[in-house]
C-alpha cells in the first residue's frame, strides 16, 4: 500500500498528504484498499469531509469527530474552504491568469465520464500561470466547487486538457523521449522506455480550513511528489 503522510493531527481532524494510485474510500468495485481504512487501522473512526480521485495525489482532510464533521461539511458547502491544485496542462496557455465558469454534470452517453451540461451543477474554477514550457504549462487551480472531474473537465473545455488524463485528454503516460523530441536516444540496448509519470497530472498543494474548534483559518501545503517533480525536472531541462 502507497504510503501517506500525516501533515496535521489533533484530536478534530487529521490532514493528511494522500499519494497518487490510493483510492480516498473504498470503491463501488470492492476495493477496500483505502486511505480511510489504512486511517481507521490507526486512528480509529474518521470521517471523510471531501475526496481525491485515485490517481490525484495530495492534501486531505478527515474529521474525527460527529461534530467536526458537520463543521467542516457546512465549509464545503458554503464554498468558503480554497483547494490550491498544480495542474501540469497540455498546451501553452497564452494568458496569465482566468477563471472558468460553466455547469459540469454527468455525460450524457458515456458511465463513469462527466461533461460540460446545460443544466449541471454550477461549478467555478480560477487559475494562474506558474510556468510555461515548449508544450506544455503549469498551472495553479484554485477551486471554489468540488464537482468530480471538475479541474479535467474545466481545461479541457478550454482546449487545454491535463498533460496526463487518459479520459478526458490525449495520453495516459508522459515519457522523457516526448518531450526530448529529436535530441532523444534511448540506449542501444535499452528496456522499453519508461514513464515519467503515468497518471493524471494534478496535484492537490494547498487547502485552506477554519479549524472546526477553535475557528482559526488554517492552511497545510503538500510537496510536489518525485514523479510530478521529475516531470518539471525534465521539462525545464529540455522543453523550457
Amino acid at each position: 500500500m502507497p504510503h501517506y503522510d500525516v501533515l496535521f493531527e489533533d484530536e478534530h481532524i487529521l490532514v493528511v498528504n494522500k499519494p497518487a494510485g490510493l483510492l480516498t474510500i473504498p470503491d463501488r468495485f470492492g476495493n477496500k484498499d483505502s486511505l480511510q481504512a489504512a486511517l481507521e487501522r490507526h486512528y480509529g473512526k474518521v470521517f471523510v469531509v471531501h475526496r481525491l480521485d485515485r490517481e490525484t495525489s495530495g492534501v486531505l482532510c478527515f474529521a474525527r469527530t460527529e461534530a467536526a464533521h458537520r463543521h467542516l461539511s457546512m465549509q464545503f458547502e458554503q464554498h468558503t474552504v480554497d483547494k490550491f491544485y498544480h495542474v501540469l496542462l497540455d498546451g501553452v496557455l497564452h494568458h496569465e491568469e482566468g477563471e472558468i465558469d460553466k455547469p459540469i454534470g454527468e455525460h450524457p452517453t458515456i458511465t463513469g465520464k462527466m461533461a460540460i451540461v446545460p443544466r449541471g451543477k454550477p461549478s467555478l474554477t480560477f487559475y494562474r500561470l506558474l510556468e510555461r514550457f515548449q508544450r506544455f504549462t503549469l498551472v495553479e487551480a484554485l477551486l471554489k466547487t468540488g464537482r468530480t472531474h471538475q479541474i479535467r473537465i474545466h481545461f479541457q473545455s478550454i482546449g487545454y486538457p491535463l498533460a496526463i488524463d487518459p479520459l478526458y485528454g490525449r495520453r495516459s503516460a508522459l515519457y522523457l523521449s516526448e518531450i526530448k523530441g529529436k535530441s532523444y536516444k534511448s540506449g542501444k540496448f535499452s528496456e522499453e522506455e519508461r514513464p515519467l509519470m503515468d497518471r493524471t497530472s494534478l496535484h492537490a498543494s494547498r487547502l485552506r480550513i477554519d479549524h472546526p474548534e477553535t475557528g482559526e483559518r488554517m492552511e497545510f501545503t503538500a510537496e510536489l511528489p518525485k514523479d510530478f517533480q521529475a516531470v518539471l525536472n525534465q521539462l525545464r531541462k529540455w522543453g523550457g
